[in-house]
């Protein structure tokens, strides 16, 4: 019921639980729990990343907690999937090689499903970066991966010279994706590639944060494109009624929002409490039997019509 084939270029689920300030703000033994619990109820991808770069030069410790709790829950390598991030932050003074060495021995592994290619202020080296990515998948450190936020004309370059070159190419694009941020993912630029079959997607930061949940958060989130988050604060209380409609939580209907388009391979999410996963698992359902009954319900909360749809702004 949780899995989607060969969705990101590997079997996976359509759910899985993200890093980012996940593990670090949880108890420890409740962090096991919450693992242990997301594998029984198949969801097997985890988006685990080492924070120490750019605008992320946090420092945290939530890979490291990750590891040890999935050790601690007595889950075999086999058991889960692994996507990671490479930054581009500080790149290629930091290389692909040395951040794979740092994060996976942080974690406690030897390879990843995939790696996510992380976004930048200035535009990198193309050629490089997909020559060097192709190099970690030769050595067998990842199988797949994908990019992060990338302005499409990049893309468009990874794509053009992996062909030409005959390398791995991205595989799916990891996207802010929302009932409310729907540019970049339904607009031309990436739809076209989605339409072709050459990417698929990989919806992410899907509650905002939690602001579209009604939520104030203490914590950092993350970036808000087009400056529109005050208004994405506004529709929680029309996503909140629409959910009472289906008989759903909100979370459920945000989270089948994304899971009914579509190029739509995963959808990412954070919790730190086990009843919001288990209240979460319901949304693949919602999406399978209500779908299309849930996007349109939804479809007047599309918020960032004015944002650039090739990730330029």
């Amino acid at each position: 019921m949780y899995e989607k084939q060969d969705g990101l270029g590997f079997a996976t689920s359509a759910l899985g639980l993200g890093s980012w300030n996940t593990w670090d703000r949880m108890d420890f033994d409740d962090a096991v729990r919450l693992i242990r619990s997301a594998i029984d109820a198949r969801v097997t991808l985890f988006d685990v990343a080492h924070y120490n770069m750019g605008p992320h030069s946090e420092q945290s410790r939530t890979d490291v907690l990750f590891g040890e709790a999935v050790r601690a829950a007595g889950i075999t390598r086999d058991e889960f999937q692994l996507c990671g991030k490479l930054w581009l932050w500080d790149y290629p003074n930091t290389g692909f090689a040395e951040q794979l060495a740092t994060s996976f021995d942080r974690i406690g592994v030897d390879h990843a499903e995939a790696v996510v290619v992380g976004d930048y202020f200035e535009r990198p080296d193309i050629p490089r970066i997909v020559t060097e990515v192709a190099e970690q998948i030769r050595l067998g450190r990842f199988d797949v991966w994908g990019v992060n936020n990338w302005h499409a004309p990049d893309l468009g370059r990874a794509l053009d010279f992996a062909a030409a070159e005959g390398l791995p190419a991205p595989r799916f694009a990891q996207l802010k994706y929302s009932v409310a941020r729907r540019s970049m993912a339904e607009g031309p630029f990436y739809g076209a590639h989605f339409e072709a079959g050459r990417l698929t997607l990989q919806a992410s930061d899907v509650f905002e944060g939690g602001v579209l949940l009604g939520r104030t958060p203490a914590r950092k989130i993350g970036a808000d494109p087009g400056g529109i988050r005050e208004s994405i604060r506004g529709a929680a209380a029309r996503v909140a009624a629409v959910a009472v409609e289906f008989g759903v939580s909100s979370s459920q209907l945000a989270l089948a929002f994304c899971l009914a388009y579509g190029p739509v391979a995963n959808v990412l999410f954070g919790v730190s409490r086990l009843a919001h996963l288990e209240d979460n698992l319901g949304a693949v359902r919602l999406a399978s039997e209500h779908g299309a009954e849930v996007r349109a319900a939804l479809e007047d909360l599309w918020l960032d019509r004015s944002v650039e749809a090739d990730g330029t702004l």
